[in-house]
C-alpha cells in the first residue's frame, strides 16, 4: 500500500503525464487500497447449513472496512444445480468426448437486500431472510437433496454482491447450504431382507478348499432406510472351514447419467463398517450398525437424465496365504479369499417408524 502511494506522488511530479491520466492512476490506486482494507462474509443462521425448501434461508452479510464505501446496491443470487459429468473410465472414446453434460439448473433467483447507498466504516451487519421457493410459482419445481458424488453433485450456492461503480471491484462472498427435503408422512418402517451367504451363491471363483469345504453365513438387513436412521441388521457364522480374516459392510453408490441416447452407469464405494475382525464365534449373533455418512449419501433418486442409487454389500474375507499377501486389494473386486453378497438398498427422507408410533 506505502508503494502504490509513492508511486502515485512519483507520477505527479512528472511533467510528461496528463491530468486524465493522473486522474485515473489515482482511482485505480484507492480501488486498489479499498479492496484490500474492506472484507465481507456471508453468515448463514444455522451452524449446519441445513435447510428445506418450505424454510427460508436466514443469515447476516458482514462488511468489515476501514473506511465508508458507497454502493450502487446490494444483491443477493440463489443457486441450485445438478452438474453432471462421465470420467474417461467409466464411457467409451467417443463418450469421453462429451464427458460434461449440460448442468441441470434447480434453483436460480437474485433478489436485491439494499438499494443503492454507502456502508459507513467498522463492521456492519446486514440481516436477510429469502424464501428457497418461489411463492409466485405453483411449486412444481423439484428440489434434490445435496449430495456430492463422483459423476453427479447436486449443489446450492448463495453468492451476495455489493455492486460498486467505475474502478472499484465489487465485492463477493459466496458459501454452501445444505439442502434436505421435507419428511415423508406417512413414516416408513425399515424393510428388512434375509440374506444367506454360502460357497454355492457365489458368482465368482473362490480357494478351492472354500468350494469343497464350505461355509455358510445368515442374517438380515435393511434394504430401505430412513436417512434419519442408521442402516442396521444382523448377521450369523453358522459353519466356515477357513477362519474369518474380517467381516466388512461396504456402502456403495451407483451413479446413472444419460449421455446422448447411452445410459452411463459407475459403482463405486462410499465407505466401510467393518463388524468383525479375526474370526468369529459360530451361530453367535452379531449387530450390523452403519451410520449414513450426510453430503455422500441423499435420497434415492430415478430423475430422466440421471438417477442415484445404492447398494449394501456384505463381504467376508478368509484367512489364507493370499489374503495376507494381498491386504489392501480393491474392496469392489471379488478374490478367491472372498465371499459376498450385494443387495440394493432405498433410501428415504422420512421419520423412523419407532419414533412416530412413540408419539402418536
Amino acid at each position: 500500500m506505502k508503494m502504490l502511494r509513492q508511486w502515485c506522488l512519483s507520477i505527479e511530479k512528472s511533467e510528461d503525464v496528463s491530468m486524465e491520466l493522473l486522474v485515473e492512476v489515482e482511482g485505480l490506486v484507492e480501488a486498489s487500497i479499498d479492496a484490500m482494507s474492506t472484507k465481507i462474509d456471508l453468515s448463514l443462521s444455522r451452524p449446519n447449513r441445513i435447510y428445506r425448501p418450505s424454510e427460508p434461508l436466514e443469515g447476516k452479510i458482514v462488511v468489515k472496512s476501514a473506511s465508508s464505501i458507497s454502493h450502487y446496491g446490494i444483491r443477493m443470487a440463489l443457486n441450485g444445480s445438478v452438474n453432471l459429468q462421465v470420467r474417461g473410465g467409466s464411457a467409451g472414446v467417443i463418450e469421453s468426448f462429451y464427458g460434461v453434460v449440460k448442468p441441470i439448473t434447480i434453483l436460480s433467483r437474485t433478489l436485491e437486500i439494499r438499494p443503492s447507498g454507502k456502508i459507513v466504516s467498522g463492521t456492519t451487519e446486514i440481516p436477510f431472510s429469502i424464501t428457497l421457493r418461489n411463492p409466485k410459482e405453483d411449486n412444481s419445481e423439484r428440489f434434490y437433496e445435496t449430495f456430492h458424488g463422483t459423476n453427479i453433485s447436486i449443489q446450492y450456492l448463495a453468492t451476495v454482491d455489493v455492486m460498486r461503480g467505475y474502478l472499484h471491484k465489487s465485492l463477493s462472498a459466496t458459501v454452501e447450504f445444505i439442502v434436505e427435503t421435507d419428511l415423508l408422512n406417512p413414516p416408513i418402517s425399515p424393510e428388512m431382507v434375509i440374506f444367506y451367504i454360502t460357497q454355492d451363491t457365489q458368482r465368482h471363483p473362490i480357494l478351492p478348499e472354500l468350494k469343497s469345504g464350505g461355509f455358510r453365513i445368515t442374517g438380515r438387513i435393511s434394504t430401505q432406510c430412513s436417512m434419519l436412521e442408521p442402516l442396521s441388521g444382523e448377521l450369523t457364522v453358522e459353519a466356515s472351514v477357513l477362519p474369518i480374516c474380517s467381516i466388512d459392510i461396504h456402502l456403495l453408490r451407483v451413479e446413472s447419467v444419460l449421455l446422448g441416447e447411452k445410459i452411463i452407469t459407475e459403482t463405486s464405494l462410499i465407505q466401510t463398517t467393518q463388524i468383525a475382525d479375526g474370526d468369529v464365534c459360530r451361530n453367535m449373533t452379531l449387530p450390523i450398525y452403519v451410520v449414513l455418512p450426510r453430503l455422500l449419501t441423499c435420497p434415492t433418486v430415478l430423475a430422466g437424465p440421471f438417477s442415484i442409487e445404492f447398494k449394501v454389500a456384505i463381504v467376508i474375507i478368509f484367512q489364507s496365504e493370499l489374503s495376507r499377501l494381498h491386504p489392501k486389494s480393491d474392496p469392489l473386486t471379488p478374490r478367491l479369499w472372498m465371499a459376498m453378497e450385494t443387495l440394493p438398498l432405498e433410501l428415504v427422507r422420512a421419520r423412523p417408524y419407532a419414533s412416530w408410533t412413540v408419539e402418536s
